[in-house]
């Protein structure tokens, strides 16, 4: 029973993903975890002010499910399962985050910095997550969804549209550690 509390290989993981995208092709649904903003946003009747909410979410509810798993699945592991799992880092890559401030870094499973008690003591790390998720919600809805929406529903039905916003996540993530961070930290 001790395999499940450590990470699952690709080799496993990966055609665990390719058989729920094919359960999910063959039912005719659209995996992302995105779209159920607006299915939260319809539930609570913002179809009465925009024609977007307009439809039936409760054609949705199979996606609802998947986000409540998500949330939950997240806490599980975060607060049961990675308790004593410090990611391996490499070495100059610890000593670049402690002259960043993060002291964590390499000791723990995400750094306290943020994500710790005193995270939001720090008006800086309070701004970080405000403009961060305006960003990300910004750029989900500009992009038509979302990293996972995009990444494993809209590949796997060959869109030209997933992969032109893949590769605009990929640009955007190596932008991000190698000239903003080191900017913000």
């Amino acid at each position: 029973m001790d395999w499940i509390l450590e990470p699952w290989p690709w080799y496993v993981a990966g055609p665990l993903i390719t058989l729920t995208m094919a359960l999910l092709l063959f039912l005719g649904k659209n995996f992302g975890m995105s779209s159920n903003l607006r299915t939260l946003c319809t539930m609570c009747g913002a179809g009465s002010t925009c024609d977007f909410f307009c439809f039936d979410w409760r054609s949705q509810k199979w996606n609802l499910l998947i986000m409540v798993g998500a949330v939950l699945g997240g806490f599980i592991a975060f607060n049961f399962l990675s308790v004593n799992q410090v990611p391996q880092l490499n070495d100059e890559v610890v000593t670049q985050l402690h002259t960043m401030g993060f002291e964590s870094a390499g000791k723990t499973y995400v750094p306290t910095e943020l994500f710790g008690d005193g995270a939001f003591t720090s008006v800086k790390t309070i701004a970080i997550l405000i403009i961060g998720g305006f960003l990300v919600g910004f750029g989900a809805r500009y992009a038509g969804g979302c990293t996972s929406g995009h990444a494993i529903s809209g590949l796997s039905n060959l869109q030209l549209p997933s992969l032109i916003a893949v590769v605009g996540f990929f640009v955007g993530g190596l932008i991000m550690v190698h000239l903003l961070f080191p900017l913000i930290f």
